[in-house]
């Protein structure tokens, strides 16, 4: 999957599944807005921050967070990119819930 970087589309990052996963796991995009309702910069260089806190304090989990830092520190990330990042990441959920929702009535189903 790849994610705009810029406005003109010319600058691409590529996200994978287990990259949305790390953020799922870590809840690094809750509350990610300002207090305005915005990504920008501030955001994006909080959610940094709290990314090499927790790699940081946690000696197991940091080699899936370095995983992460390929995207969050890629030359190229800017707020467009994370804004495009938050998209991406509720339509992966979304896609995560209706899967889920379709494997849960297939066991039904099954059971039935």
């Amino acid at each position: 999957m790849k994610i705009n970087a810029n406005v003109s589309g010319t600058r691409t990052i590529e996200v994978n599944e287990v990259q949305l996963q790390i953020i799922r796991r870590y809840s690094l995009l809750d509350r990610i807005a300002n207090s305005a309702g915005t990504v920008d910069e501030d955001s994006l260089n909080r959610l940094r921050l709290t990314v090499r806190s927790l790699i940081a304090s946690q000696e197991m989990a940091s080699k899936e967070l370095l995983e992460l830092c390929l995207v969050l520190y890629h030359e190229d990330m800017k707020a467009y990119g994370l804004n495009n990042l938050i998209k991406l990441y509720n339509e992966w959920m979304a896609k995560e819930s209706a899967d889920s929702i379709a494997d849960t009535d297939n066991a039904e189903q099954e059971n039935n």
